[in-house]
This record gives structure tokens, C-alpha cells and sequence, in this order.
């Protein structure tokens, strides 16, 4: 098993929306070993090792082995829920976790049932910085970068609160409610979620809060992709500039949207990072001002930088 490079702040891992999106309950570390099987998928192979070394070096904290195997004994059990308007589906992900002893490593093999989820991407997923989301240490402040990562090319994304609820876990199928009060609700989930996300990722994030009524009842979350900071040049200190460092970052950029390598290589042959830019914040004011309606972001992008000749279409190529 090839390790990951910890060292590459800019990793993207891919995850399926309906992952992204679906109705369950993970720990934070559990959300961790998720992501660390999900950078290292290849297609078609069911059984990956993974480094408790590589999380602590990408995010300073250490993985408590006690903590780590309830967290895994837990994944077996804990169901994924996903609805669409075809289906009701409750799996888990993986069937089995093995701990090398000795090693520091733990053995994971894919759910047969889960595979579409894994590897049947298309354009239905969302892509995520490794670093970004294993930064955060709420639970719900990865799942909520995950979401803003799903709809960061529109800039914004409302729910009724009860859905978002649903979707964190916070209401179970009983109807039992955590943080039922909405300052709980903001104070332990939507505030510890901005400060975490606003510090450890590539995306700045805010919500607020509207009312039917005489009580609340939806939250929009509003995410921007952060935009790199400029360089400063001290003109006494002349310094050389790596400019295949800069295309990468423009790349990665360009990726987090859910764009795949190939036609991110595309876009910046003929694209400055101004003009990339200037696309996606045209794209979320039309958003905002209700000029467009988008179901599938990526989809529609994509559509977008076509029509721009950004990127050819399929009979062009």
C-alpha cells in the first residue's frame, strides 16, 4: 500500500454527494478514517491500508487506539441513509477493520453494496482538500465543509433546519432532537462549524437564520472559495518565482469545484486566474439574484465553461 503524501496540502479526495449530503451520525473520527480510505481509492480495489501516523502529521493530533477501535466497531453498525426519488437505502461502508499490531496500521475492506458510492462518481461528487477537512476537529464542521464543498460553485445552499438536522444526525428516527433550542443549535454546531472551517480550510463560510413565523426555520449556509493570497514582491530582494507551483495551486483551485484534472489542465492553458475568478463570481450572483436555478452544480459549470469554449465539448474532442 503506497502511503499518502502528507506532505501535499493540496490532496483533493472525491466523496459521492450522497454521501455527502445523507442522513447519518459520525463521530469526528470516524469522519477521519473515512476520508483517509477515501484518498486512497483505486478503482476496483476493495481492501485498503490505512496510517495512524499520516492523520497525526497532517493534523498534530494524536489517534487515541482505544477511541480509534470504538470509533471502528462503530462504523459497522452505524447505517447510511439515502433517499432519492427512485429509492430508500440503508448500507454500511465497510465490512471489516483490521489492526496490524506492531504497525500502527489498520486494515479496511470495502462494503460490496457501497462500491457505487465509492467509485461510480461522474460528475456526482464532491471534492474536498485532505488537509482541510481532517483540520477541523468537530464533527460538524467536517460534514458542513463537505456540504459547502458540494455547492461552493453556487455560493449558497438553503435548508429547512429539521432536514439540516436529519442530515448531522441531530434528529434520529424516533424524533429525539439534540440542540432543539436554535442559540444551542448555533452555539454548538453553526458557530463551532464557522470558526473551524474559516481557519483550517479553503473556504470561508457564514449562515444565517430565517423565520416562518414567529420561529425560525431555515438556515442558508453562504461558502466562498478562498482565494489565494497575492504574492508581495520586495523589489531590494529580487526573488525567483516557481511558476509551476502557482499553475498547481490555479489547478487546485480550479478542482475543488469538482472538475477533474484532465479539464482543469484544460482551463488553465487558455484561462488567467483572474478570469476563472470573475466566471464563478458571475455564476453566484445570478445564483443569488434567482437569474439561474442549479441542480447539479458541476453539470452546470461545466455547461458554462463549454459555451465559453473553456473546455470542448465531447464531439470536439
Amino acid at each position: 500500500m503506497e502511503l499518502i503524501d502528507i506532505n501535499t496540502e493540496d490532496k483533493t479526495i472525491m466523496q459521492h454527494n450522497s454521501i455527502t449530503s445523507g442522513r447519518y451520525d459520525f463521530s469526528a473520527c470516524m469522519l477521519d478514517v473515512l476520508f483517509m480510505v477515501l484518498a486512497s481509492l483505486e478503482k476496483d480495489k476493495l481492501v485498503y491500508t490505512i496510517h495512524t501516523g499520516d492523520i497525526e502529521a497532517i493534523t498534530g493530533r494524536n489517534w487515541n487506539i482505544e477511541q480509534l477501535t470504538k470509533s471502528t466497531e462503530a462504523m459497522l453498525t452505524k447505517m447510511f441513509e439515502i433517499e432519492d426519488s427512485k429509492s430508500y437505502i440503508q448500507f454500511v461502508l465497510f465490512q471489516y477493520f483490521k489492526y496490524l499490531k506492531g504497525q500502527r496500521s489498520i486494515e479496511v475492506k470495502l462494503s460490496e453494496i457501497a462500491l457505487p458510492y465509492f467509485f461510480e462518481l461522474k460528475n456526482n461528487f464532491t471534492a474536498m482538500q485532505l488537509k482541510s477537512v481532517l483540520g477541523c476537529s468537530s464533527k460538524y464542521a467536517k460534514r458542513l465543509y463537505g456540504i459547502a464543498c458540494q455547492w461552493r460553485s453556487v455560493g449558497s445552499k438553503r435548508f429547512e433546519i429539521t432536514e439540516l438536522k436529519k442530515m448531522l444526525g441531530l434528529i434520529d428516527k424516533k424524533g429525539n432532537e439534540q440542540y432543539e433550542r436554535i442559540s444551542d443549535f448555533k452555539k454548538f454546531v453553526l458557530d463551532i462549524a464557522k470558526d473551524q472551517i474559516n481557519e483550517n480550510t479553503d473556504i470561508d463560510f457564514d449562515y444565517d437564520l430565517k423565520k416562518r413565523g414567529r420561529s425560525y426555520h431555515w438556515v442558508t449556509l453562504h461558502f466562498q472559495n478562498r482565494q489565494f493570497k497575492q504574492l508581495e514582491f520586495d523589489f531590494n530582494n529580487p526573488i525567483n518565482i516557481d511558476l509551476s507551483i502557482e499553475k498547481q495551486k490555479f489547478k487546485s483551485n480550479i478542482m475543488a469545484y469538482g472538475l477533474t484534472e484532465s479539464q482543469a489542465s484544460i482551463i488553465i492553458e487558455n484561462t488567467t486566474l483572474t478570469q476563472w475568478d470573475e466566471i464563478i463570481k458571475n455564476l453566484n450572483n445570478s445564483v443569488r439574484q434567482g437569474k439561474i436555478k442549479i441542480d447539479n452544480s458541476v453539470a452546470y459549470l461545466i455547461g458554462v465553461l463549454q459555451n465559453m469554449g473553456k473546455l470542448p465539448r465531447k464531439s470536439e474532442k
